[in-house]
């Protein structure tokens, strides 16, 4: 399932996850101009290397992809499930739920790989982070999908997509759990998942109570 909208308009335009895209995008473009002995070395010097992390890497790290479907699929779930979590937040409480998903989602992954070498990067973590806060806040809503089996568009409750994309990085990640010392690095799946997770945990203790309200949203 490939998701494209949801369907829940916003009442302030979403500035930070604007700026999140941005940023993103324009440090992913800067990797594009590196040669590929350039682009290692920045990404393990920015990237967080689970054995000697530090904490400006833990920040770093969230900007930074290693490759084209990577970032872009980062960002397309950013721009489908951002701005709705940002409306709800509020512009300052959301960088804050951004970063705070994003480091615990790191932080998850470095336990798990105490002696891994291999850099660590991608806003995987605190967009996984939004995709938890969203479930929370939009339980009835619908997300624009399609379904590449049969060929269909067609809106799916946000609760069902999520739900299942949850699971997936769930069992993949312990299904990992088996192989990480035979295949080091790959997919952060724990970084998902716990990213996911305190997303779920911190979105209603930062949400604005009065953006909550029916009538704020017209209804």
């Amino acid at each position: 399932m490939i998701p494209l909208k949801d369907i829940i308009p916003t009442r302030t335009t979403p500035w930070v996850t604007y700026v999140l895209l941005g940023l993103n995008v324009l440090v992913f473009g800067y990797e594009l101009t590196l040669p590929p002995e350039a682009l290692d070395r920045f990404i393990r010097e920015w990237g967080i290397i689970p054995a000697a992390p530090s904490a400006l890497t833990l920040l770093t790290s969230m900007f930074i992809h290693a490759g084209v479907g990577h970032a872009g699929g980062n960002m397309l779930y950013l721009w489908i499930f951002g701005d709705n979590v940002e409306d709800r937040l509020g512009r300052p409480r959301f960088v804050l739920f951004y970063l705070l998903t994003g480091l615990v989602a790191a932080l998850a992954e470095v336990l798990l790989n105490r002696e891994s070498v291999v850099p660590m990067v991608g806003a995987s973590g605190a967009i996984a982070g939004v995709m938890g806060g969203y479930f929370v806040l939009y339980p009835r809503s619908r997300v624009l999908t399609l379904l590449p089996f049969p060929f269909l568009l067609t809106e799916v409750p946000a609760v069902f997509f999520l739900g299942l994309w949850f699971l997936m990085q769930f069992l993949s990640g312990l299904g990992s759990l088996a192989t990480a010392a035979d295949l080091p690095g790959g997919v952060a799946f724990w970084a998902h998942v716990m990213g996911f997770v305190a997303g779920v945990l911190l979105v209603k203790p930062l949400e604005r109570p009065e953006r909550a309200q029916v009538e704020w949203w017209g209804a």
